[in-house]
């Protein structure tokens, strides 16, 4: 299929990568929600419907997290978040100097390379360490008259709870930036789109090859 002006499409995203990535997305959202509510930020729900609520998308959260790592695993698609220096700082200079300038992106689009360097930085980190922290914290948090039978006696209840605090203002600041590098695209909806239909259309150029091998 092909994109307009210099652009080709290509299909990137499979049906099971776009449904969970929007239930993701949902996920991270509810549980935002209805953890500052429960935090005493505002009222929306009342206190134990928050609760209830913020729990249940806990659970589902940690087991649709275990089957992503296991279908990374089976798939292969864990090359994708494969970190590497190559171009990271033309990445970096990119989306602070060359994007304004009307520049090209320095690593565009490939099957094989659907993540940038700085992508795969950024998505490597939050699936290693914010994620399996939020939910530690979390659920540490949650089973708090356990600590002691369990030999944790000697954490403290407030650090527990400021750690996920902090955790849960990380995503917050990812899914604002995240949202925002949405419209970067050759149009404003076209990442988004992507999203939705699984096809994109990429820059059509020599450096999609550079791409694909990074």
């Amino acid at each position: 299929m092909s994109g307009t002006n210099n652009t080709r499409r290509i299909f990137l995203y499979s049906r099971f990568e776009r449904i969970n990535h929007w239930v993701q997305a949902a996920l991270v959202l509810t549980l935002l929600v209805t953890g500052f509510e429960i935090h005493g930020t505002y009222t929306l729900l009342g206190f134990e419907t928050a609760f209830d609520v913020h729990n249940f998308c806990a659970w589902t959260w940690l087991v649709l997290f275990i089957f992503d790592v296991f279908y990374l695993v089976v798939t292969g698609e864990w090359r994708q978040y494969t970190p590497t220096m190559k171009k990271l700082f033309d990445v970096m200079r990119y989306y602070m100097i060359g994007i304004f300038r009307g520049e090209p992106h320095p690593v565009p689009k490939s099957e094989r390379a659907k993540h940038n360097p700085l992508q795969r930085l950024t998505y490597l980190g939050i699936v290693s360490f914010l994620i399996p922290f939020q939910m530690a914290t979390g659920f540490l948090y949650y089973y708090y008259n356990d600590w002691a039978t369990i030999g944790l006696g000697g954490l403290s209840l407030g650090t527990m709870a400021a750690l996920h605090t902090i955790g849960a203002f990380a995503f917050l600041v990812f899914i604002i930036v995240h949202v925002y590098m949405t419209t970067t695209g050759h149009t404003v909806f076209c990442h988004i789109r992507a999203m939705c239909t699984g096809w994109e259309d990429v820059e059509d150029s020599s450096e999609t090859k550079e791409g694909a091998s990074a």
